[in-house]
């Protein structure tokens, strides 16, 4: 778009949706970005179906517990949390009053809720509304989830968003050399969210880099599906927090 095409855009919507992703290794199969690919191409069909603008992907977070991994790129999550702010506050100072977040990597969430609770704090009744979802959080995203995976869909490097990106980006890897690793349920339990150890630890305990997944499940036609159910229920979820 045009600086003047935005200017139009603003006239009748104040709502953008904004994707997050990370820069990290996705196991053998999975691309090193995968995060934000899933987060841009899901927030590229929901703002079409929606007729609202999307904003550059956010890439660069926190990924600390990866950087053992080679691709991995992380920042801190205080440098995130600040620069998440600003550019809140300046899509707010542009009139986007509505600020929808697609997420798409856990580490990015307390560093956002934390960010989002300052700029309230800082701005009170002017600050931009925003809306944090996660594109997996959806009834129907899950029941994909759980029909095509079940208990292997895991918690990094799932079969899930490595369905999409094959589906997105036609680039499937070799399946031959995995072997799944279940989790407990107390490792769910305390580790959902990515909240994972120091990086070298974290690769001396899942040298493969995929975390309870079993991504040679993963196929382009799930993808498709995946992706297409994501768009249509962020693009609902975007449209009614726009009305609100």
């Amino acid at each position: 778009m045009t600086t003047g095409e935005v200017g139009e855009y603003l006239q009748r919507s104040p709502g953008i949706i904004l994707p997050v992703g990370s820069i990290e290794q996705h196991g053998s199969l999975g691309l090193v970005g995968t995060d934000a690919l899933c987060a841009e191409r899901i927030a590229t069909l929901a703002g079409k179906e929606a007729d609202g603008v999307v904003a550059p992907t956010l890439s660069y977070t926190p990924a600390q517990f990866n950087m053992s991994f080679p691709g991995t790129v992380s920042v801190s999550a205080k440098v995130f949390l600040s620069y998440f702010k600003a550019i809140v506050k300046s899509l707010g100072e542009q009139g986007f009053a509505r600020i929808y977040v697609l997420n798409a990597h856990g580490a990015n969430l307390a560093p956002m809720q934390a960010a989002m609770h300052d700029i309230y704090a800082e701005k009170g009744k002017d600050a931009p509304l925003l809306c944090i979802r996660s594109w997996w959080e959806f009834d129907e995203v899950n029941a994909l989830r759980a029909e095509f995976y079940g208990e292997r869909e895991g918690l990094h490097a799932t079969p899930s968003e490595v369905a999409i990106t094959q589906y997105t980006d036609r680039i499937v890897r070799n399946k031959s050399s995995l072997v799944y690793r279940k989790l407990s349920p107390s490792y769910i339990r305390d580790h959902s969210g990515d909240k994972h150890h120091p990086a070298d630890l974290h690769k001396a305990q899942f040298p493969d880099g995929q975390v309870g997944s079993d991504p040679t499940l993963a196929t382009p036609e799930q993808g498709e599906r995946i992706l297409h159910t994501a768009a249509g229920c962020v693009a609902k979820d975007y449209g009614e927090f726009v009305d609100s």
